[in-house]
């Protein structure tokens, strides 16, 4: 154990965390995404929902100030527009965890599928709701 680091981080997901640059992604799914056939690298925290991985990571990852959306959630299929309960619970965290605000943008489904491949890293969770998919770029502690 160690002092201060969220107990979901992982040794393996904390080097992950570590060995980003500013810029780079990582994306945090739900138990449907296609996780495996989508990522580079791949840490499964089966066991966690993506709300909690999600306040886990943030505690330790700095979100990009110098991009204009440093968080992208997946659209709604067949209803853009619509704010699925947990990317509203994904919102909250972030703004309880961040000191400045953060602009959030919706990535339609199969270009979500496409820009997380590119991604640094994926973290599979267990949570069961569907749209539970959110990718954050990594900025610098300044």
């Amino acid at each position: 154990m160690l002092k201060n680091i969220h107990p979901l981080l992982s040794p393996k997901l904390l080097q992950i965390l570590r060995a980003m640059g500013h810029g780079d992604e990582i994306a945090i799914v739900d138990a449907n995404y296609p996780a495996k056939s989508n990522a580079s690298r791949l840490v499964r925290l089966d066991g966690c929902s993506a709300v909690e991985v999600l306040n886990g990571v943030l505690t330790v990852l700095p979100l990009d100030r110098y991009v204009e959306h440093p968080v992208h959630t997946m659209q709604v299929v067949g209803d853009p527009e619509a704010e699925p309960e947990i990317v509203s619970e994904f919102y909250t965290i972030i703004k309880r965890q961040e000191s400045n605000p953060v602009a959030f943008a919706t990535i339609e489904r199969y270009a979500f599928y496409q820009r997380v491949k590119k991604s640094f890293a994926v973290v599979a969770t267990g949570e069961r709701r569907p749209y539970g998919n959110i990718l954050l770029t990594k900025g610098v502690i300044v």
